[in-house]
């Protein structure tokens, strides 16, 4: 038998196990049709019940609203970071954006090139280590919309509120945490993720949006850069990630087994405290990078007393079977992704090792 190995990694992430071995044994004939999702068309009637069966598995979990359309699309969050602003800006107008991390830089750099964008939050010279108060935001209100990262996953800093847009549209990236609690619509015209965390593999990204807000759009676009297409073709105005929108259905209907997206929010806020837990009882050794206050469930960053110390952790970590704990370039240091999938014996796992390297290299 192979070893366990627990994946830390930010994306793509560990999937369930039991997804994995129920995509096993329908990778050949999936539903009992003899043929693989892979293969089927994407016209037919079997792949119909199973983007179908997606959709609901996710308005099931998340509880999303009627008036929600759910439009599955490729090219990631990144593609959103693009698509939002082109949707939503025309010439002269201008959006409101918050920046607390790497992907909310990312997202502003792409809507620059369609407006005058006005940042009303930037925690870049602290390190990005905090988000701000809700008092701290000063929302303009002729915005076309307000965005922000509920949860970098770099930085490890999470928005434990949901942002008011005092009026404006609120369009939010929660690739890192979307599933991982429920959501409170009614703060929220767009939100969108890159499913190869919480929902299913990389390949495909799911944006929900408001119906009020396709008659926003401005202009004409590109078939498969225009809400309105992808919304009147249901998510096929091209041949869509037929084997990711099966993944995420299985994965949709994992978590239902799980007791749902409340059940899992307990249970990452009990792996998450038993993290957090090792790196301040470190006298040190460990320090975490985001502030207390903010710190995030789904990734966390922290470093050792020095660069070579960090990647020696990596190293050994690896070679026990944790893997995918070398934080991101742009800050370097330790980072354990502990999304859904991730049990609890991982992060015990981790845990344990984190005592006896500090014992041993302290």
């Amino acid at each position: 038998m192979e070893r366990q190995v627990f994946n830390f990694s930010a994306g793509p992430a560990m999937m369930p196990a039991a997804v994995l071995e129920r995509a096993k044994d329908e990778i050949r004939s999936v539903g009992g049709i003899g043929m693989s999702v892979m293969e089927i068309s994407h016209r037919s009637r079997h792949f119909a019940a199973i983007l179908e069966g997606a959709e609901q598995g996710l308005r099931d979990l998340l509880q999303v609203p009627d008036n929600f359309r759910v439009l599955f699309l490729q090219g990631g969050a990144s593609l959103q970071f693009s698509m939002i602003p082109m949707n939503f800006i025309a010439p002269g107008e201008t959006a409101d954006y918050i920046i607390t991390g790497f992907w909310g830089r990312k997202a502003l750099a792409e809507a620059r090139r369609c407006g005058d964008i006005n940042v009303i939050y930037d925690s870049t010279a602290d390190g990005c280590k905090t988000t701000p108060e809700q008092s701290d935001l000063n929302i303009n209100p002729d915005a076309r919309y307000l965005h922000y990262v509920a949860n970098e996953t770099i930085e490890g800093v999470e928005f434990k509120y949901d942002v008011d847009g005092m009026g404006v549209p609120v369009v939010c990236d929660m690739s890192s945490n979307i599933m991982s609690k429920p959501i409170n619509w009614d703060k929220y015209a767009v939100v969108y993720n890159g499913a190869q965390k919480n929902i299913g593999p990389s390949g495909i990204a799911v944006v929900f949006m408001r119906d009020d807000m396709f008659d926003r759009i401005r202009g004409e676009h590109h078939t498969l850069l225009d809400y309105r297409a992808i919304r009147d073709n249901d998510s096929m105005a091209n041949t869509p990630n037929t084997w990711a929108i099966y993944m995420v259905g299985l994965v949709c209907d994992w978590l239902k087994d799980q007791g749902g997206v409340e059940a899992m929010e307990q249970r990452n806020i009990e792996k998450a405290a038993l993290l957090y837990n090792a790196i301040d009882n470190s006298d040190g050794y460990f320090t975490g990078h985001a502030a207390r206050n903010v710190r995030s469930n789904m990734n966390v960053s922290f470093h050792l007393p020095t660069p070579e110390l960090d990647a020696q952790f990596c190293r050994e970590a690896e070679s026990i079977g944790l893997d995918g704990l070398a934080g991101h370039r742009s800050l370097g240091g330790v980072r354990a992704s502990i999304y859904n999938a991730m049990p609890r014996q991982g992060v015990e796992s981790l845990v344990d090792f984190m005592h006896d390297f500090a014992q041993k290299n302290g």
